[in-house]
């Protein structure tokens, strides 16, 4: 995995993704990345920390499926926005760093 980690607002990070093809919302089918983890690749993680609120921590990550699919999946921070799906990207994320 070619890991790009970029430092700016999500509204940028989305934008910047968008204007690369990251089109689809990966937060809509969570159930799947959670069922199929070896079917996704994160290629890119913005990660963007809020200036004095916890609460507007979050991560941005790009996408790309083995069917070729790019799209987006965003996540805070706090302990009740981290998702199944979530924290499986974390282990994708953290298995690429390994390799």
């Amino acid at each position: 995995m070619e890991k790009k980690y970029h430092y700016a607002t999500v509204s940028k990070a989305l934008e910047e993704l968008k204007e690369k093809g990251f089109t689809y919302d990966f937060n809509l089918h969570e159930e799947d990345i959670v069922k199929n983890p070896d079917h996704y690749q994160i290629v890119h993680i913005y990660r963007y920390e809020g200036n004095s609120n916890p609460d507007d921590e979050a991560v941005v990550y790009g996408i790309t499926t083995k069917s070729g699919e790019n799209g987006v999946f965003v996540t805070g921070f706090a302990a009740n926005s981290v998702s199944d799906a979530a924290q499986v990207l974390i282990k994708i994320s953290i298995k690429g760093r390994n390799k």
